[in-house]
């Protein structure tokens, strides 16, 4: 691997200020389209982990009880601030991930979005009341947060998901500690510039980087109080288990196999235009990319034709480059297991109609590339459709009608996202209603909720019974307290009685 000499060393960002910490180990940071190390990454040990979370903890009994004027205040300075560098945050995602400028652009507005919704906390904070519940009592509610939390982000979105989380927690009063993927730091680093120039205090926002040994910390750590994270299934399974032992709340967002039904009454442009496009933008690395094309009867041989022309049309550049379609995949261990699982589903009858293993980019080729892929006539129980990939591969599985394809969605491990092309109102009602899948697209392929909304899967795609942002996201890092209140007049203050009161 070609690499160039490291001129840039990124720090922590701790207790309002970037920290090199006392750890000594570091990790390169690859700009994948060159193969080239942009960047020497500190990572944290325990004595970092330790000053961080005290740092939270402290920054956290004074930020719960600041006013939530106050609070909307700081959020909506945030919100200016990263509207305002989305060029350069563009720029930080991808030199770091891959992902084409104006894919990066698009994750940092729907990151906006929930920001936009955090401003609104005085209305979504507000409790009940319930006058004379009995004789002179009263009852009332609200919700308080939960104290210090910690977030753990993969690096497919490397401002997106880190924003799904912090705004919420930190409008709902709690400090956050982000520990983002270390192969993509430094957006994480301005998002902590960004929100110290809104006027958070120090130690309500702090980054973390590090290995498994930050992540065992903070979930076992006894002053960090909730845990989200986006990641693998198994890793998210291993953190729910793990941070709940040690009493904490999680929320653990897992991986993802989805299905994309097409009927064949759909119209088959429409849905190859879309199904090319959630499949390998990004070069295929989202939660929510569509990685089965599930084609329903005589529609399946002019749906992959469609699909082939499409695929063979993707521009496959640098992210930087104005007209590229797509950039390369994270990391030559990636390129590698994407690799070998194409040529496992060739090997065990799947027919190639596009392959993206073998491409190269002019001047680029040392970067980590895999092209656009289409595997037809896939069977169930080929590594290239039980696993999740995570690259730019659309594999094609033929079934007679719908219920066959609503069985064969959820026959699979993972609920996270799915979807239909139809012209048929019932087939979609039908669909809808029938598969065991959290979120759903209709004649959308990638239906990820509005912020407004709630973002998260079934199955073995969500751990734990609160999805991310949204009213989920509020109830996550809040909890409720009710209080029952009598005011007795003097002459009547004793009402004391040895019955349990019900009146």
């Amino acid at each position: 691997m070609n690499t160039t000499t490291v001129t840039s060393t990124i720090n922590h960002f701790i207790s309002g200020t970037e920290a090199a910490g006392t750890g000594t180990a570091t990790k390169p940071v690859y700009n994948p389209a060159t193969g080239q190390v942009s960047a020497e990454l500190r990572l944290a040990n325990r004595e970092d982990l330790d000053a961080t979370v005290a740092a939270a903890k402290a920054a956290a009994l004074t930020w719960g009880d600041i006013s939530l004027a106050k609070r909307t205040a700081v959020l909506f300075k945030f919100r200016e601030l990263v509207a305002s560098h989305v060029d350069e945050l563009a720029e930080l995602i991808t030199t770091e991930h891959g992902k084409v400028l104006s894919d990066a652009k698009g994750e940092i507005g729907r990151g906006l979005e929930v920001i936009e919704f955090a401003c609104g906390i005085p209305q979504l904070l507000k409790g009940e009341y319930s006058d004379q519940v009995s004789t002179g009592i009263d009852v009332f509610s609200f919700r308080e947060p939960i104290g210090v939390v910690a977030g753990i982000t993969p690096f497919n979105f490397p401002v997106m998901v880190p924003l799904w989380m912090a705004p919420m927690a930190i409008a709902t009063g709690n400090a956050f500690i982000l520990k983002p993927s270390h192969r993509v730091p430094s957006a994480a680093m301005l998002l902590a510039r960004l929100w110290k120039q809104a006027g958070l205090p120090d130690g309500v926002f702090q980054v973390l980087h590090g290995d498994r040994e930050v992540v065992s910390g903070l979930l076992t750590h006894p002053d960090v109080d909730g845990i989200s994270f986006v990641g693998s299934t198994p890793v998210a399974k291993h953190i729910m288990e793990t941070a709940t032992a040690h009493g904490k709340r999680v929320q653990a967002l897992g991986g993802a196999k989805n299905h994309a039904i097409v009927m064949p009454d759909a119209d088959l442009d429409n849905a190859a235009d879309h199904l090319a496009a959630a499949a390998f933008g990004s070069a295929g690395q989202r939660c929510m990319a569509i990685s089965v094309a599930v084609a329903v009867g005589n529609s399946a041989d002019l749906l992959v034709k469609k699909v082939q022309e499409r695929a063979l049309d993707v521009k496959v550049k640098n992210g930087t480059e104005p007209d590229a379609d797509m950039g390369p995949v994270i990391s030559t261990d990636s390129r590698d297991f994407i690799v070998r699982t194409i040529t496992e589903a060739e090997a065990a009858g799947a027919a190639m109609v596009v392959d993206g293993r073998d491409l190269v980019v002019p001047g680029h080729e040392e970067g980590f590339w895999v092209g656009p892929t289409v595997l037809d006539h896939v069977k169930t129980e080929m590594s290239a459709y039980t696993e999740e990939i995570f690259g730019p591969v659309l594999v094609v599985v033929r079934v007679a009608d719908l219920e066959e394809g609503i069985k064969l969605i959820n026959a699979n491990p993972y609920g996270n996202g799915t979807a239909i092309f139809t012209s048929s109102g019932a087939a979609a009602r039908k669909f809808q209603r029938s598969v065991d899948v959290g979120m759903i697209g209709i004649n959308v392929p990638l239906p990820v909720p509005v912020a407004y909304y709630s973002f998260g899967g079934w199955k073995a795609s969500l751990f734990g019974d609160k999805h991310i942002y949204g009213p989920e996201g509020v109830s996550f890092y809040t909890r409720g307290k009710v209080i029952t209140s009598r005011w007795p007049e003097a002459e009547h203050a004793s009402g004391a009685s040895y019955n349990f009161p019900f009146n």
